[in-house]
């Protein structure tokens, strides 16, 4: 017999040729038993992993075509060209194809936020929504501008109450004092079109209270006294 110690973790530690060998040939044995189906589990771990490799290639490939791209039509953008940032021009692409045509690259997805953003200023709201929801970043600003900007897109949609959802989050997302009494200021007009004075005073509050110093302060202070007798104060 094979001599085995059994260490704290309860785990059998094989310490002889002979024990080894009989591990491996029981091993054997159940791989013949057992081949088509490792086999097939294999092959599957290996066309996933394949399949994966091949993915990670073609987008690297591609990532530095919709940079390129996406760094021409900018500049249009940064102009206000909104129509040739959109559809391009020269023989560039626009902001549409780079998203459509780069999926999964992040050129795509910056594209669907200046295509949002661009939309939003010509009116398109729903194409301006569907875009900055196509849009993610880690960014912690430009995520909750993302949101803001959809806030705005169902607002002058008019419709507070969706408004109302976006602009909570971008409220709410990594707080900071810059930007985010603009989120709760434009939360609290949303909630007054919703016909909700209490939240809306809550949030002019908000303002008040956590960012003092900020230039928000004088309007939010304002517009909370104008609602005063409509929550009862």
């Amino acid at each position: 017999m094979s001599k085995k110690i059994t260490g704290e973790s309860g785990l059998e530690i094989i310490e002889t040729p002979e024990a080894l060998a009989g591990q491996i040939n029981k091993a054997e044995v159940f791989f013949l038993k057992n081949r088509k189906v490792l086999y097939g589990v294999g092959g599957a771990i290996l066309v996933a992993i394949l399949a994966f490799a091949g993915y990670r290639f073609y987008i690297d490939g591609q990532e530095g075509t919709a940079q390129n791209a996406l760094a021409s039509v900018v500049y249009d953008f940064e102009a206000d060209s909104l129509q040739k940032a959109l559809n391009g021009s020269g023989g560039n692409e626009g902001l549409l194809s780079i998203a459509d045509s780069y999926k999964g690259t992040d050129a795509s997805n910056l594209a669907n936020f200046y295509a949002g953003v661009a939309l939003l200023k010509q009116g398109k709201f729903d194409d301006a929504i569907s875009h900055l929801q196509s849009f993610s970043s880690s960014d912690l600003l430009i995520h909750a501008r993302a949101q803001s900007l959809i806030g705005d897109a169902y607002l002058e949609k008019n419709q507070p109450a969706e408004a109302i959802s976006y602009y909570q989050k971008a409220a709410d997302y990594e707080k900071n004092e810059y930007f985010t009494p603009v989120y709760l200021m434009k939360l609290a007009i949303a909630q007054e079109k919703a016909g909700k004075p209490a939240d809306a005073s809550a949030s002019y509050k908000r303002v008040i209270d956590e960012f003092p110093l900020s230039s928000e302060v004088v309007n939010a202070k304002k517009y909370m006294g104008l609602l005063e007798g409509q929550v009862g104060k």
